[in-house]
Formats: C-alpha cells, structure tokens, sequence
C-alpha cells in the first residue's frame, strides 16, 4: 500500500524558512514524476512545485519562484521543499503528491495519483 507522509510544517513569522519533507513508501519512488500542492482556507488547491524522476528538472508558478526549492533524494525515498523568504500569503495546507511511471514533469493536480495527510504551514505577518 502506497503512503505519503509529509511533516516539517509549523508557524513562523514571515522571512523565515521552512523545510517540508515527504517520505514515500509502497511505490517506485525513484521511478516517478513528484510535486507540492497547497490550498488556503476558502482556496482551491492549487500548484507549488514539481520535479521529474531524475531531479534534473524542477517546475514553479510564478508566486514561489526564486523563493522555494523543490529536490528529492532517491536513496531516501523522501521529497523536500525548501521555502524561503516566506509570506503571509504562503499560509496553507501543503500536500505532496506521486505520479508513479512517469518521468516528466507533472503539475496538474489531477495528474497525481497519490497524495499525502497534508502538513499545515502558518506565516504571522
């Protein structure tokens, strides 16, 4: 059975940092097309992140660019996001998410197929 268990989350004040990780079990980690997702209270969720099999490629909109890093370290089986500079507008659920067998770059959300709980990410102003 497929898990994913995000943690890392917590409230910091806004410019701090934050690193989330996902730790992956029951799949091909090493073998799929991985992202971050967030949704806001009275938000839809929408896209942070997104990186291919390899981590040779990375993906981001444009309200995070420059601001997070999304890397995986196969070995681990763990998905990190490294959030910097954070806002008060980067207050959310983040949920990580596997597409197992593909390679590229995936970044929309019905695309996934395996979510995480989702870990809460608080940014006081």
């Amino acid at each position: 059975q497929v898990h994913l268990v995000e943690s890392g989350g917590g409230l910091v004040q806004a410019g701090s940092s934050l690193r989330l990780s996902c730790v992956v079990s029951g799949g091909p980690f090493s073998f799929s097309a991985m992202g971050w997702f967030r949704q806001a209270p009275g938000k839809e969720r929408e896209f942070v992140a997104a990186i291919t099999w390899s981590g040779g490629s990375t993906t981001y909109p444009d309200s995070v660019k420059g601001r997070f890093t999304i890397s995986r370290d196969n070995a681990k089986n763990t998905l990190y996001l490294q959030m910097n500079s954070l806002k008060p507008e980067d207050t959310a659920v983040y949920y990580c998410a596997a597409r197992f067998g593909v390679l590229a770059l995936v970044t929309r959300m019905n695309e996934y197929n395996y979510w995480g709980q989702g870990t809460q990410v608080t940014v006081s102003s």
